[in-house]
C-alpha cells in the first residue's frame, strides 16, 4: 500500500502541466504528446528511488529517458498518456556522460518518431510535457548545436525549462523527438542530447557483465544476433537471478521460436521443479516449431533421461528410458550424428543394457568423436560385465591417452587411479593421483585429497600425507576424521606438539571421539607430562576405546 501510495504522489507531481504557448503549434507536435509518459524507478525495499519523465519510440515498447534514475533501482514503471502502468521488461543500453537510457517496457505503446536529420540554429523546438489529456507544450529556439561523435548533435535551447519538464521531448514541428530535456547543474540552461545516439545501443553476448548496465537490477535486453543470445542465455543461467533468467528464456522464445535453445531452456527450469507435464509441452512445441528437429529431439531425449536417472520420482509415468532412446532414435533419423548415436549408448546403459551398451561406445571409437569418455563409458559397463581388473584398466589407459595432458583427462586419470589403489598398485594409483590434481589445478573435492593421503600414507609418503590432509581440512573444516588422520599423523613423525594442536581441534569439533583423545594422550606421554596423558586416557577410556587401559598403564 505504502509503495502505490508514492507512486501516485509521484504521477501527480510529474502530472502538473508547464506553461504552454500553443501559437503556430502543429498538430504534429500535439499527437507526440501520446508518446511521453512518466517513469518511476524502485529500490529492492519497494520504495521510490527516482520519478521522471520519458517518451516511447517505438510500438513494442521500446522507450528513452535518462539513465541516472535506473542506476540502483530493482525495478522501474512507465505510465502513458492513458494512464496504463507498464513494468520496465529490459534495458537496452546507456550513456553515463550524456546520461540517456534505450530501455523496454511491456505491452503495447503509441510511438513517437525520432528525427532523422539534425536541427540547426534558430530552428523551432516544441517541448512535449506529459499529460492525460491535452499534452502541454512550450515553444523554444536552438541556439547553439555541437557535434559529437562526428554526426550527433547536442542542442542548446533558449529559455529556461518548464516546471516538472525533466525527460521530456523536444520534438520538430513535424512531431519527430530531437532529444530529451536536460538541464545545467544551475538550472539555467536547456539542452537535449541528440535522442538517435540510441541507435548506438545495443547489447552484445557479453553485455549482462557490462560494469554500467550492472548498476542497476533490470535484466539487460537479449541480443538480437541468434549467437549472441545464446551466449547471454548461457551467462544468465549462470546466475543466481532465476526471475531474469526466466525472462531471459521466456524472450529467446519469442525472439528465436525456430530455434531450440530456448525450449531446451525452459524445459530444464521446469525439470528442476518437478513440472514434467510442462517439460512435455515445451519440448512437443520445439518439435514442431523448431527448424533443426533432430536437436529439439534430441534435447527432450536429454531431459527424459536426466529425470529417470536423477530424479526419484515413479508418480509421471509417461516418461521411461525406452521413451528417451525413442527420442535419441528420431534425432538420428532427422540426422545421423555420432553424437545422437553416443546418447543412444548412454541411455542404453542406464537402461542396464551393458553389452549392447559397451558395443555401441566401442564403435563410436572409431568414429569422428573419438574421445576419453567413450573409453571410460566401456571400462564401465565391462565392470558391470564382471571383466578382469586388467581388461578395465586397458580400457582406461585408452581412456587417458587421446588426450593425456589436457584436463578433460582428469577425471580418467582419478578413475585408473582408484583402481590402481584399490588393486594394491600404491605407487602407480600415486603417478594418477598426481596427474589429476595437477590437470585440476589443485581444485579437488575434500575426499580426494583424503583418498590419496590415505594412498601415500601406504608408502611412507609422510610429507605429501600431511600436505594432502590439510588440503582436506581447508576444504571441509568440519570433518573430525581429516583432523584425527592428521594429528595421528603428525604424532608418528614426532611433531608431537602439532599433534597435540590438531587433536584439540579435533575434540572441539567432535567432542565425543575416541581417537584425538588417545593421540593426544600418547603426545603429552612421549612429551613426559604425565598428567595431561593420564587424563586424555581417562577420556577415551570413558568412551569405550579399548586402547584406553593398556596405554594408561604404560603411562603411568
Amino acid at each position: 500500500m505504502k509503495t502505490k501510495v508514492l507512486l501516485i504522489a509521484a504521477y501527480v507531481l510529474l502530472s502538473f502541466a508547464f506553461p504552454t504557448n500553443t501559437s503556430a503549434q502543429p498538430a504534429p507536435v500535439q499527437k507526440a504528446g501520446r508518446s511521453v509518459f512518466t517513469l518511476t524507478t524502485f529500490k529492492a525495499d519497494g520504495s521510490i528511488l527516482a520519478s521522471t519523465h520519458g517518451v516511447f519510440v517505438g510500438s513494442a515498447g521500446e522507450a528513452v529517458s535518462s539513465w541516472k534514475p535506473f542506476a540502483g533501482a530493482a525495478r522501474a514503471v512507465a505510465i502513458d498518456a492513458d494512464g496504463q502502468e507498464h513494468e520496465v521488461d529490459a534495458v537496452y543500453g546507456a550513456n553515463e556522460l550524456y546520461d540517456v537510457c534505450r530501455f523496454r517496457v511491456k505491452g503495447t505503446t503509441t510511438a513517437a518518431p525520432l528525427c532523422k536529420q539534425n536541427a540547426t540554429q534558430g530552428q523551432k523546438a516544441w517541448l512535449v510535457g506529459y499529460a492525460l489529456k491535452k499534452a502541454p507544450c512550450k515553444q523554444y529556439a536552438i541556439k547553439s548545436v555541437e557535434t559529437f561523435m562526428e554526426k550527433y548533435s547536442y542542442y542548446i535551447l533558449d529559455g529556461k525549462a518548464a516546471e516538472n519538464s525533466a525527460d521530456c521531448p523536444f520534438v520538430n514541428q513535424n512531431g519527430e523527438i530531437l532529444g530529451l530535456c536536460q538541464l545545467s547543474k544551475d538550472g539555467e540552461e536547456v539542452h537535449a542530447t541528440d535522442v538517435r545516439f540510441i541507435n548506438t545501443f545495443s547489447t552484445r553476448g557479453l553485455s549482462i557483465n557490462d560494469p554500467l548496465l550492472r548498476q542497476t537490477g533490470i535484466r539487460v535486453a537479449l541480443p538480437a544476433d541468434v549467437n549472441d543470445a545464446r551466449l547471454m542465455l548461457m551467462m544468465a543461467g549462470e546466475k543466481s537471478d532465476t526471475a531474469a533468467y526466466v525472462g531471459y528464456v521466456e524472450d529467446f522464445i519469442r525472439q528465436f521460436p525456430t530455434e531450440v535453445d530456448g525450449y531446451s531452456a525452459k524445459g530444464q527450469r521446469q525439470l528442476a521443479n518437478g513440472n514434467f507435464a510442462g517439460v512435455d509441452a515445451t519440448m512437443t512445441e520445439a518439435i514442431a516449431k523448431c527448424t533443426n528437429k533432430d536437436e529439439a529431439h534430441s534435447s527432450y531425449a536429454s531431459l527424459i533421461y536426466q529425470k529417470e536417472v536423477y530424479l526419484a520420482d515413479t508418480t509421471y509415468t509417461a516418461w521411461n528410458l525406452q521413451k528417451a532412446l525413442d527420442e535419441a532414435v528420431a534425432a538420428s533419423a532427422v540426422r545421423k550424428l555420432p553424437i545422437y548415436e553416443h546418447q543412444q549408448a548412454q541411455i542404453v546403459f542406464a537402461m542396464g543394457e551393458y553389452q549392447d551398451a559397451y558395443d555401441r561406445f566401442i564403435a563410436l571409437t572409431k568414429s569422428d568423436i573419438r574421445n576419453g569418455e567413450l573409453f571410460y563409458e566401456a571400462a564401465q559397463c565391462r565392470t558391470h560385465l564382471g571383466a578382469t581388473n586388467d581388461e578395465i584398466l586397458t580400457l582406461l589407459d585408452s581412456a587417458v591417452n587421446v588426450n593425456p595432458d589436457q584436463s578433460i583427462s582428469a577425471p580418467y586419470y582419478l578413475a585408473r587411479g582408484r583402481m590402481l589403489d584399490q588393486a594394491g598398485e600404491y605407487r602407480k594409483a600415486i603417478l594418477d593421483y598426481n596427474k589429476y590434481d595437477t590437470l585440476m589445478f589443485n581444485r579437488g573435492s575434500h575426499e580426494f585429497y583424503y583418498i590419496k593421503f590415505k594412498c601415500e600414507m601406504r608408502i611412507r609418503q609422510y610429507q605429501q600425507a600431511l600436505n594432502d590432509i590439510a588440503h582436506a581440512i581447508v576444504l571441509n573444516r568440519t570433518e573430525p576424521t581429516y583432523y584425527a588422520e592428521m594429528a595421528s599423523l603428525q604424532l608418528r613423525v614426532n611433531q608431537l606438539e602439532d599433534a597435540i594442536r590438531t587433536a584439540d581441534m579435533c575434540i572441539e569439533i567432535e567432542p565425543d571421539y575416541a581417537d584425538p583423545y588417545i593421540v593426544k594422550g600418547i603426545a603429552h606421554g612421549e612429551l613426559k607430562q604425565k598428567a595431561e596423558a593420564l587424563q586424555a586416557f581417562e577420556k577415551a577410556k570413558e568412551l569405550g576405546d579399548e586402547r584406553a587401559e593398556g596405554l594408561i598403564a604404560k603411562y603411568k
